[in-house]
């Protein structure tokens, strides 16, 4: 765990990306542990979901308080051994909801200049109303969250059929309901509709790039716009975003899993380096890889893992 952090002044710029020294690496009974060098710790891997978005809230604030501006928050909600998908999308938006109301409490003395965008207007209710169980849908009832909530709520896109296909006609415009006194913007789980990421890129190029308000993207899946999923023949606009915005993001908190018998997963917590670690079948972790930079899912896969 990270030290405590407290709540930043935002800054101009970021030094997201800090000197590590070669660890060296340790193994004690097929678990994980933490390594000491001169200049850092390994942030040890979540045992539980406490555990998660305690870090994941303290190295938010460790980054705002270096100047960085586009965060990127991502973790499994399933479960800490989870991949996207291993859930119904509905279900997997209902436990970030509840993941981001404990996230954001250190953000709670400024609630009134910090803007929350939900994916759309239907999250949106759902997090103010919560929602009854759907059967249909395969989602479980869900009490309301953010209902007793001051922080300034709002939604990114109005779905519709055109929306669907990634096409914004007659969706709201982001820079109409955003307001000078706001501060930070927190984007929740931007995923669910290409228009999403589209509208939280609009915000970043149109405003907050200028005026030098932070965003962070909580559970936004940025690796399927990284990874190539979205065929730029069909989606242009967002294979504009995985070169000219998505890079621009520090992960403050990132974990990402990967199954099969050479399973594990790619972990990071700010400021500290990037983390490789071996699943084993009794479901213990160890890290047997780390870099400065962030590795490509496929170098995780198909060379560090099955290397390591």
């Amino acid at each position: 765990m990270m030290a405590n952090v407290s709540l930043p002044q935002f800054g101009t710029h970021c030094y997201a990306t800090r000197p590590f020294q070669a660890i060296r690496q340790k193994r004690q009974g097929r678990r994980s542990v933490s390594v000491k060098t001169a200049q850092t710790e390994l942030a040890g891997f979540p045992q539980n979901y406490v555990a998660v978005v305690r870090d994941a809230r303290e190295a938010a604030q460790a980054a705002l308080s270096d100047g960085c501006k586009l965060l990127e928050v991502e973790f499994p909600t399933y479960s800490l051994a989870a991949v996207a998908g291993d859930d119904d999308g509905a279900n997997e938006m209902n436990a970030s909801l509840g993941h981001l109301r404990s996230f954001c409490q250190p953000f709670q003395q400024q609630a009134s200049a910090t803007r929350i965008f939900f994916p759309d207007a239907n999250e949106l209710r759902v997090a103010r109303e919560g929602k009854e169980m759907d059967p249909a849908a395969g989602s479980a009832k869900l009490d309301p969250i953010f209902d007793q909530s001051n922080f300034r709520l709002d939604y990114l896109t109005n779905p519709n059929f055109l929306s669907d296909a990634g096409i914004n006609i007659g969706q709201p415009d982001v820079l109409e309901r955003i307001e000078d006194s706001d501060d930070l913007y927190i984007c929740a789980y931007p995923s669910f509709n290409v228009n999403e990421m589209l509208a939280v890129a609009r915000l970043y190029e149109m405003s907050a790039a200028a005026s030098g308000k932070p965003i962070i993207v909580f559970n936004g899946e940025l690796d399927r716009i990284r990874s190539g999923y979205y065929i730029p023949i069909f989606y242009p606009k967002l294979s504009k975003l995985a070169k000219t915005f998505i890079p621009k993001f520090t992960q403050a908190y990132y974990l990402h899993n990967f199954k099969g018998s050479q399973g594990g997963a790619l972990f990071r917590v700010y400021p500290g380096p990037w983390q490789v670690l071996r699943r084993y079948g009794d479901g213990s972790m160890q890290v047997v890889h780390t870099q400065d930079d962030m590795p490509t899912l496929k170098e995780v896969a198909l060379t560090i893992l099955p290397n390591s």
